[in-house]
């Protein structure tokens, strides 16, 4: 990702508890690796910056601006996977206090309008060697570091220890496994903390991930709760992919508010009436002005992947710029009002009953139940929603109504392989069977209902190019073929509904 000056890598690493003066093992038997360089000792110093009430450590990011070394500059680093962050860096600039704007914008999902303003200052001495292979090419890095931290409170804290990281600069996991367990035969342990911030602070270890499975025969609210906090940890991961126009980022994103709309929906008396009413408001709502974005994005690959397979005989007048135009359009002003969403306090406030909802058990309803006593029944009327829609929709002709029964019917069977999602931790296969067959008639239904959409665009670009006195051939042309296609998918839909209807798939039901 690129954002003016920002630039983005991926850092892996592990660090270590260590002893002053601590001495290291020889890396040189590890995979691949053929000597050890060392490289010349750096003086790192760096401003750390949060909120008041650390949202941003909380979260497992650090933001700060360092000075010294080789990579001097800000850099905001973001969870992304086991011993993995995704590091942007941008020059370290002029103002020393002021978070760049760029970086700011990135973390706004858990600031909230909150200032950020520096919570530490961490000095380190570090001595570094490089592990090269037999070309000389760079393939990790092993860090000594020396740190002294200042917590800047209220109360103000100061703290010194020694610490080893070994990070990939080039090599495989094969490279940090081995040199993992030589340290760690050599006597050094892992840290407790990722982050050196999170130990300048006297922060308490992160969680571990829980790794009890939900059962069918425990409670049916921590199955929901379960997949809730998936969905919302989802949204929150996306959001600064979002801002910083990442491919599929928009879309991910907007399924994310779905599951949780459709989950609220399906499984209504597990909550507040109030609460699940505003949440789902609000959520419709999210989901919305992120499908402007999607829907441009999508219809612009489709009408322009659809021009391309036309003869060049067939292609007459400035069609190509023409498309690439109209869509260009579509999907900057979508863009621009997405971000505009995501820096709007509704959103922030939807954040905060988000945090809110899966931040305590579930007790509404038949939340304590037995959850094979009380999901199942719901999933099944989703599923008989489905068949109810499916009928209509294949009933008609082809044609507006029928286009627009075949909407409701994707719909229905979008809910539907969510409500299978959110208990397959629970139900193992036959959840699972049941979601990846209404997730196949969904995306059929799915593909007629985008030609169907393409199909009028087309129309409206052809009529403004007529206007323009340009030649509407090609967009007829372009016209029928949707048409056509909108057909085959319709006769695919019927197929793939008699394969998601069997009594396999739906046989857990009861």
């Amino acid at each position: 990702m690129a954002v003016n000056s920002t630039t983005t890598a991926t850092e892996t690493e592990i660090k270590y508890e260590a002893a002053a003066g601590v001495t290291l093992p020889s890396f040189t038997d590890l995979p691949q690796v053929a000597r050890a360089e060392m490289a010349a000792r750096e003086q790192l110093d760096a401003d750390y910056f949060d909120t008041e009430d650390l949202r941003l450590i909380s979260a497992g990011i650090t933001l700060r601006r360092r000075q010294g070394g080789h990579d001097a500059g800000w850099h905001l680093k973001l969870p992304a996977g086991k011993h993995t962050r995704r590091e942007i860096r941008l020059p370290l600039g002029r103002s020393k206090h002021r978070v760049p704007e760029q970086l700011a914008r990135l973390v706004r999902v858990h600031t909230r309008g909150k200032e950020l303003k520096p919570v530490a200052r961490i000095s380190t001495a570090r001595s570094r060697q490089l592990l090269l292979d037999a070309d000389g090419e760079q393939l990790a890095e092993v860090a000594s570091d020396d740190v002294t931290a200042r917590a800047l409170g209220p109360p103000e804290r100061v703290s010194r220890w020694n610490e080893v990281e070994v990070e990939l600069t080039g090599g495989g996991k094969d490279v940090l496994d081995a040199a993992d367990r030589l340290l760690q035969r050599g006597g050094l342990s892992r840290s407790g903390q990722s982050a050196k911030l999170a130990r300048a602070l006297d922060l308490p270890p992160p969680a571990r991930p829980r790794t009890q499975q939900v059962k069918a025969d425990g409670p049916a609210g921590e199955v929901l709760l379960s997949y809730l906090q998936e969905q919302v940890s989802a949204i929150k991961a996306y959001d600064p992919m979002v801002r910083g126009d990442e491919p599929d980022a928009v879309h991910q994103m907007r399924v994310a508010t779905r599951r949780l709309r459709s989950t609220l929906q399906t499984f209504g008396g597990f909550f507040s009436e109030q609460e699940a009413d505003r949440l789902i408001a609000d959520l419709r709502w999210l989901g919305g002005e992120l499908g402007a974005a999607r829907d441009a994005e999508v219809l612009g690959a489709h009408v322009a992947a659809s021009l391309s397979e036309l003869p060049a005989e067939q292609v007459v007048g400035p069609v190509p710029e023409r498309v690439r135009g109209h869509f260009a359009n579509v999907g900057a002003s979508a863009q621009a009002g997405v971000l505009e969403v995501l820096d709007s306090p509704r959103y922030f406030t939807l954040l905060d009953d988000l945090d809110a909802l899966v931040a305590r058990p579930l007790a509404a309803g038949q939340a304590s139940r037995p959850a094979w006593k009380v999901l199942p029944p719901a999933v099944l009327r989703t599923y008989k929603r489905t068949k109810r829609r499916m009928k209509h929709g294949l009933s008609l002709p082809p044609g507006e109504p029928g286009d627009v029964a075949l909407h409701e019917a994707r719909k229905a069977a979008k809910r539907a392989r969510y409500a299978g999602e959110a208990v397959a931790s629970a139900f193992g296969a036959p959840a699972s069977r049941f979601s990846k067959q209404m997730k196949k008639l969904q995306s059929v239904l799915g593909g007629h209902q985008d030609v169907v959409i393409a199909r009028e665009q087309v129309r409206e670009i052809g009529m403004n190019a007529d206007q323009a006195g340009e030649s509407a051939f090609t967009y007829g042309i372009l016209f029928e073929r949707e048409d056509h296609e909108a057909r085959r998918l319709r006769r695919q839909a019927r197929q793939v509904w008699r394969s998601a209807s069997r009594p396999r798939v739906r046989g857990w039901l009861g």
